[in-house]
Parts: structure tokens; C-alpha cells; sequence
């Protein structure tokens, strides 16, 4: 019987029992190609008993050998999609994808998606933030997954996929798991042991979905990595409809055009960006700033004559009152997955709200809203709309938390990860890291250092250094910026598990074109001051002082 064979008579088992493959690799890995192994993963059944969560089990649909040539630079690795079945006949099924290189480190990361999720998170490319002069995971051995997080969808938020509860649940925390047990069973099949190393890379949802990871699963992962996390969907898209719930009161009286969002930030920079010492356009003292521009200085220096709009020069006190209360904490007036307080936006700290974040393009919105309408107000349309009161036609502006306060609380606990204990994660040795941009004007900074403090508060200082660390940068947003930051977070993670030596300020480089530009990542507490000489465009120009 050839090796073909041999793999073929056992591939057929794991549709029953899946370590029987396991225990056909770890016995006979030498006999086997890699194209014979690639090929034997297709049509590969996993029971339900595999999966740790609700489901019908999973199939691979596809298995296919990918050679390098001039189109693939991740060189030779196994290329395996399939699906993981609802376990309600009425649920979406699950696409998953699962890249494995002949080359194996013994390790796999798992990368997160974006939005309200809906398409295929290939581990293909790059992790999120990292720079274009590293490998992509896959290139360097690592095992790469992702999946579209339990649904398809269109662009925008389109959160019809809320409608259904097993859909739902997906989203809000369990497809992370789900994916992960698919992968870890065709890991397996694949390579005769399990990794080494798991690890979990995302940015904004897909930043939710690396803290569900650790909070939720703490058992299936090493180390991940958030950037701008999305951990709290419910409450942050809540506090992003006040954002349109303020431009659009009184007929829109208050609505900021984008001349008079760009008159607000130009005077913000005016005021602030030498605060660090460099006149870069680059706000990095955000504490000194808030000293320097607050409402008072925009009462004193941008209102219009009687507070009434007379042009693009000036703010009325209406437009006043929208700033005010954009950059105001936001009370839902109950608690949400334990937190009762959404932080303010960091529109008085160099935000722009220009390009994808604009405060849209007119006084009225439509319903539903459309890209001429902020692009926080679609967000917490979507999840008022689908996730909260289930009523598509629903009017946003004419939404009452607390006429809905069991509903909100409720899916406060199945989207947000706000109240979940690290401590798991922390005694079995895991290590997170966590990025924020000082003017993400889609999830504000603030937001994560709410988690960041919460962390501190359960954790203390000791416990929480000892297996987290959190980086604000300056000039950077929401995946783009002025500082536009680029860092190599896997490796970053990889050796914290590895050796238990914390990064010590790893330096971001800007990906924005022109000069080369490097800061470094200062802790939070900490911002990047010039010091005076050298380059402003060289990390090793500036110092992390204490805020």
C-alpha cells in the first residue's frame, strides 16, 4: 500500500474521530509529501465534540498545496477552507480559513477582523500594524487562521446578521473559540501535535476579539495582541449614536460642516502641537494640551457674534453645544457589562474627523444612514437597529436607552468584554499587548485606557506589569494618521512568551509616505518628548516623559 494510500484508508476515520489521523501523522510524518498531506485534508469531517462551543461540527471544503512563485511570497504552505456548522438549522455556518506552511515553526497566530465582521480573514497577509519590511506571519512558519466572524455581510454596518441570536453570539464572543478548535484539529491532522505557541493579532473588532481571546479562552492562547480594540461594542456604539444624536438636535442646528470641524482642529494643532517640544504636527503632550485648548479657549476664541452661525469663521452656540457634549462623558444612565461610563472624544486633542471618520456632509441624516452621515452614527445605528431593538425601520434618533435598558444590558454581556477577568489569562503565563492612536476619532483613546485602568484596579500595579503593557501612540487614528504607526507586534509578543523580557519602548515607523519617521512607543502615563536635538523625524530624538 503506498503512502497515498496509507493516508487516504485513515483520512477516512477522522471523520469519526479525529485524533486517529492525529495519531497517524505522529507515526508516520516521513511517509507522507506535502502535496499527499494537503491533499488528505479535504473533506476532512471534525464532531461537534471537537468544537467548545454550541456547533454541528466543521468540514474542510478545500485543501490545496500553494507553491511560492512571483504572486505568493508566504512560500509553500496548505491553503484550507471550510466551514463550521451552526448548531441552530436557522444560523449562517462559519467560513474559516487555515494556512499551513510545509515549514513549521510549531506555532500559529490567529488573525481578527473589523466592522461588524462578514468576510473571510484569509492569514494571508500582515497582521494588523505590521510594518511592510517584515514577513508576513505565514512567510516566517507561523500556522495562520481567521474566519468572517460567523456571517457574511456588506459593507458598511449592516447588522442584519444581529437578527439571529446564534449569529449574534458569534460575533459578540464565541467565533474567536470556534475558529480556534477548527484550526486546532486540522493542526493536528496535519502535523501529528498541536502548537507550541497560539497567539491572537487584531485591530479595532478584531482588537475585541484578542481580548475576548485572552479573557474567554484563556486556556487556548499564549499571548495576544489588541491595537484600538472594539472591546466594548455595546457601550461604544451607544456613546458613537450620541456623537450624531448631538450634531443632529434641534433640526441640526449644532451640526459641524467639515470646514468648521477643520476651523475647531487647526486651532487645537495652533495651540498644542509644540507642546512636545517639536513642531512636527504631531500632538503628543495630550495632558498639557487639555490645559491649553478646553471649551473655554473655544467659547473665548471660535464664537460667533451673539452666538449665532454667521459662516465657516466662527462656532454658533448651538455648534458650541455639540462640541461640548462630544467631548463630555456619555451616562447611559445605567451600567453596561459593569461599566456605566462611555469617556469622552478626543476632538480638543488633535482628532480630525476627516476623510472616513467625517462628521458627514449634512444637517439631517437619513434613516438608515448612509456615508453622507457620520461614520459613528451608521455604527450605533446598526447595533440600535439590529442588536438592540431588532426593529430595521427604527428611527436612531428617536432612541431612549432606558427604554430599553434589559435589551442593552443584555447585549452588553454577549458583545463586550469590559467586565471579564484577566486573571486566568495572567496564571497560566499569557502576555497582551495594547495599542491606542491619541486621535482615533472611531474608537476614542479613551476607551482603552478605561480598560487600562480597570485592569489596574483588579490587577494592581505588580500583577498587571508582569503580563500587560499599554502603548498610546501620538498622531495615530484608526489605522491611519498623521503618524501613520507600524510595528512589529508579533515578534513583540513572541519573545515576551518566550523569554518573559516585556518590550522594552519598541519604536513605531510612520507608513505614511515621506520622511522616514520613527517615535518610540512610550507606556501609557508616558508621552514622547523632542529633545532637543537631533532629527524630529528619529525615535532616538525623543524621550518618554511622564505625564
Amino acid at each position: 500500500m503506498s503512502s497515498k494510500r496509507i493516508f487516504a484508508s485513515l483520512a477516512v476515520t477522522t471523520c469519526v474521530n479525529v485524533f486517529a489521523v492525529t495519531a497517524c501523522h505522529a507515526a508516520a510524518p516521513s511517509i507522507l509529501t506535502a502535496s499527499d498531506a494537503c491533499a488528505g485534508l479535504a473533506g476532512m469531517s471534525i464532531p461537534a465534540s471537537k468544537i467548545g462551543l454550541p456547533s454541528s461540527g466543521a468540514a474542510v471544503s478545500t485543501a490545496r498545496l500553494v507553491l511560492p512563485d512571483s504572486s505568493n511570497t508566504n512560500g509553500e504552505f496548505c491553503e484550507v477552507k471550510g466551514f463550521i456548522l451552526p448548531a441552530s438549522p436557522d444560523a449562517p455556518k462559519m467560513e474559516f480559513e487555515v494556512n499551513l506552511p510545509t515549514v513549521w515553526n510549531r506555532k500559529a497566530v490567529q488573525l481578527g477582523g473589523g466592522g461588524f465582521d462578514g468576510v473571510l480573514v484569509t492569514g494571508l497577509g500582515r497582521a494588523a500594524l505590521q510594518p511592510d519590511s517584515v514577513r508576513n506571519p505565514l512567510a516566517q512558519g507561523y500556522v495562520t487562521l481567521g474566519s468572517d466572524g460567523g456571517h457574511k455581510g456588506t459593507a458598511g454596518f449592516d447588522g442584519s446578521f444581529a437578527l439571529n441570536d446564534e449569529a449574534l453570539l458569534n460575533f459578540g464572543q464565541q467565533s474567536v473559540k470556534k475558529t480556534h478548535d477548527a484550526a486546532m484539529a486540522i493542526i493536528k491532522a496535519r502535523y501529528g501535535s498541536a502548537p507550541k505557541r497560539f497567539y491572537f493579532i487584531g485591530a479595532s473588532q478584531g482588537g475585541h476579539e484578542a481580548l475576548d481571546a485572552a479573557a474567554r479562552y484563556p486556556a487556548d492562547y499564549d499571548g495576544v495582541v489588541a491595537n484600538y480594540p472594539a472591546y466594548n461594542v455595546t457601550m461604544l456604539h451607544l456613546g458613537s449614536w450620541n456623537v450624531g444624536k448631538a450634531l443632529y438636535e434641534n433640526g441640526g442646528a449644532g451640526w459641524l460642516n467639515p470646514a468648521k470641524t477643520k476651523l475647531l482642529t487647526d486651532a487645537v494643532y495652533a495651540a498644542c502641537d509644540s507642546l512636545d517640544g517639536a513642531n512636527d504636527g504631531i500632538i503628543s503632550n495630550v495632558k498639557g494640551c487639555n490645559s491649553r485648548f478646553n471649551m473655554a479657549t473655544v467659547r473665548a476664541e471660535l464664537r460667533c457674534a451673539d452666538g449665532k452661525d454667521t459662516g465657516d469663521a466662527c462656532l454658533s452656540d448651538a455648534q458650541i453645544a455639540t462640541v461640548e457634549k462630544i467631548t463630555s462623558p456619555f451616562r447611559p444612565g445605567f451600567p453596561i457589562a459593569g461599566s456605566e461610563v462611555f469617556p469622552r472624544w478626543a476632538l480638543l486633542e488633535g482628532s480630525l474627523f476627516h476623510g472616513p471618520s467625517t462628521l458627514g456632509s449634512r444637517p439631517v441624516p437619513a434613516n438608515p444612514p448612509t456615508s453622507a452621515d457620520p461614520l459613528l452614527y451608521n455604527a450605533g445605528s446598526g447595533t440600535i437597529k439590529y442588536v438592540i431593538t431588532r426593529q430595521p425601520e427604527f428611527d436612531p434618533l428617536a432612541f431612549r436607552p432606558d427604554e430599553w435598558k434589559a435589551r442593552v444590558q443584555q447585549s452588553g454581556q454577549i458583545m463586550d468584554v469590559t467586565n471579564v477577568d484577566l486573571t486566568p489569562f495572567r496564571r497560566k503565563g499569557g502576555k497582551i499587548i495594547l495599542t491606542h492612536g491619541t486621535i482615533d476619532d472611531f474608537i476614542t483613546p479613551h476607551n482603552s485606557e478605561a480598560y487600562y485602568e480597570r485592569q489596574l484596579a483588579r490587577q494592581g500595579k505588580i500583577n498587571l506589569q508582569s503580563f500587560m503593557r499599554f502603548y498610546v501612540i501620538p498622531g495615530f487614528g484608526h489605522g491611519f494618521g498623521l503618524f501613520n504607526a507600524r510595528f512589529d507586534s508579533l515578534d513583540k509578543i513572541d519573545r515576551w512568551v518566550e523569554t518573559g523580557r516585556a518590550p522594552d519602548r519598541p519604536i513605531a515607523v510612520d507608513a505614511n509616505k515621506g520622511p522616514h519617521r520613527t517615535r518610540p512607543m512610550c507606556e501609557f502615563g508616558f508621552w514622547p518628548r523632542y529633545r532637543g536635538t537631533g532629527s524630529v523625524d528619529s525615535a532616538a530624538s525623543f524621550t518618554c516623559m511622564k505625564s
